[in-house]
């Protein structure tokens, strides 16, 4: 067909306006399949329209810059014979696509035309109810069949125009058709005829694009791929896949067609998050909830009453916390009240108190949940489990051991050996007794892990810092002085090799690490019939410390075993938060 562009204007009853001239251009030039021609296809806007919708999924059209833009037809609710209305309805719709930069071509739905006083209406307003036009090498026909139920029921002139389209473009690179309602899916998709379908097959047709049930669905059949859109503002429920309100995405390049759905939302402006509001809620995820303090963990692993102060800090926004805080409280625990309405001042801190008890099995402990803005109308979700802390009990370490992997000596006593599963729960491993004791310059620590199949043991690695924790293996985190965040990640197999890193708490809360550093370690190990143990000195001059009775330092520990593919943990989760750890106390 020729190059000429035709632009159809409506027509005002007090005068002859042209409105959204660019938006309802029905002719495209220029392009060619050299080169990737890309366009969106938008669905469904009415039909129980959901407000809001149609008009956030041509932002995001916006935002891609396709070509030009296709859609599938019920534009406005129509329905109606009152030319008033439809006028005003025609109105709304080219404000609501007025922002797009880039020429729409519109397929008439059921909702635009179902009779001829709305078909008069839509020639005035819109053009043309069936048409064509070329983009570079590629033909498009749009077709008017609102008013019928099948491809059968399509008047003949409409079907000779359309013969006489496609044999006139039957060079075309691709040929793509445009009508409302899916004819095919219930003729061609059952193997039964349809007249549309023989025609595309006679013609060359490469691709047939639906709308009319508001969800999405597609299938080839002869080489023509369908594809029927689901809403894109009209009334819908989610797929079982869960794609709800979207449009597509087509390129056609020298590979050919490629066709993808687009789930509204997907498609964020570029300045969504930027680097200022990045520090704020990462700032926020960091240190937004904290805990005013640890809550103690009695020796049967129980709770007593306890007073918990969860610290919102709101220093880092310029936007008011007002949300609520929520707790999620597992089995045996107790929180009261189980939510709280809270509101922080921008640039503000401040304390919210609950009261908290455990009288079944500690791990997994509560949760609480909340939500800071960290720009306007911009929120993130901030959570934090509750922090607990056990403690285990460090002995003077007289006399004066002999590192042998013999943990014989009278100080190793009152190990610790109730430990949990990873999140909580029954461990599933064998036994294992944790055991501590210290000089005041020398930390110790002991571990006997029975192992009912010794044979299955699995420790091979020497070398210092291998993947000694894919092995059976004791791990220790040690926080050498409560006054600072640095703390040491310790794992020791049964041959006495050790993979050790430092890691302290950098810029916004980050964890960073130095996986160089070589602790000096004074290690012996020793192999049963059906346990192995472990024995080792750790010099605290190599953490800046010393020891003396009453002192603190925060700890977790635990035994991995392959055998059972799981480890057991003294505090879970195992985590590089000392917040998480228990204490270990210097009697």
């Amino acid at each position: 067909m020729g190059r000429t562009t035709r632009i159809y204007c409506f027509f005002s009853l007090l005068f002859l306006g042209c409105i959204g001239v660019s938006s309802w251009a029905t002719d495209t030039t220029g392009g060619s399949t050299d080169a990737p021609i890309r366009f969106a296809i938008i669905g469904d806007r009415t039909g129980s329209n959901v407000p809001g919708i149609y008009e956030q999924i041509i932002s995001e059209v916006e935002r891609l810059r396709p070509d030009f833009v296709m859609n599938v037809g019920d534009m406005i609710e129509g329905y109606t014979d009152d030319t008033v209305r439809l006028k005003e309805e025609w109105a709304e719709y080219d404000s609501t696509i007025a922002s797009l930069s880039m020429p729409i071509h519109l397929t008439p739905g059921n909702h635009d035309i179902l009779s001829d006083v709305q078909e008069s209406i839509y020639r005035r307003l819109v053009g043309e109810p069936y048409y064509s036009f070329n983009h570079g090498d590629l033909h498009f026909v749009i077709l008017d069949v609102g008013r019928w139920e099948s491809s059968e029921e399509l008047p003949g002139e409409q079907i000779d125009w359309l013969i006489k389209d496609l044999e006139k473009n039957a060079e075309a690179a691709f040929t793509f058709v445009f009508f409302h309602k899916p004819f095919w899916y219930n003729s061609v998709a059952e193997g039964k005829p349809d007249t549309l379908h023989s025609l595309f097959v006679r013609y060359g047709v490469d691709a047939v694009f639906n709308g009319h049930h508001h969800e999405y669905f597609s299938g080839e059949y002869d080489g023509i791929r369908y594809t029927s859109l689901g809403s894109s503002g009209g009334g819908a429920d989610p797929s079982p896949s869960g794609l709800h309100y979207h449009f597509a995405w087509v390129t056609v390049d020298d590979d050919g067609i490629h066709i993808a759905p687009i789930k509204m939302g997907a498609v964020l402006p570029w300045n969504e998050i930027t680097a200022d509001e990045r520090k704020i809620y990462s700032s926020f995820r960091n240190r937004g909830l904290t805990f005013e303090s640890q809550t103690p963990v009695e020796p049967d692993l129980t709770v007593n009453s306890s007073r918990i102060g969860v610290v919102l800090d709101n220093t880092m926004s310029e936007v008011a916390l007002d949300d609520s805080l929520e707790w999620t409280i597992p089995e045996g625990w107790t929180v009261e009240p189980q939510a709280m309405y809270a509101t922080v001042p921008a640039g503000a801190k401040k304390t919210f108190y609950f009261d908290a008890s455990c009288s079944g099995e500690v791990f997994p402990v509560p949760s609480v949940t909340t939500t800071f803005n960290y720009a306007e109308g911009k929120k993130v979700t901030v959570d934090g489990n509750l922090c607990v802390a056990r403690q285990a009990c460090c002995y003077p370490a007289t006399p004066k051991p002999v590192i042998d992997g013999d943990l014989s000596e009278s100080f190793w006593k009152d190990p610790e050996t109730r430990l949990v599963a990873p999140g909580g729960g029954e461990m599933g491993i064998d036994s294992v007794q944790f055991y501590f004791a210290y000089d005041k310059n020398n930390l110790y620590l002991g571990a006997h892990c029975i192992d009912q199949d010794i044979d299955s043991l699995v420790g091979k690695i020497t070398e210092q810092d291998g993947a000694i924790f894919t092995e059976d293996c004791v791990g220790y985190f040690i926080q050498p002085t409560l006054e600072l965040d640095t703390l040491y990640q310790i794992y020791f197999n049964p041959l006495g090799a050790v993979y050790d890193v430092k890691y302290w708490h950098a810029e916004e809360g980050y964890l960073d690490g130095d996986r160089d550093f070589n602790g000096k370690y004074n290690v012996k190990t020793k192999k049963g019939d059906s346990y192995w143990s472990i024995e080792i000195q750790l010099p605290l001059e190599q953490f800046g410390v010393s020891m003396k009775k009453g002192d603190k330092i925060h700890v977790n520990f635990r035994r991995k075993q392959p055998r059972f593919e799981t480890a057991a943990d003294w505090q879970t989760p195992i985590d590089w938060d000392v917040n998480t750890y228990g204490l270990l106390v210097m009697m």
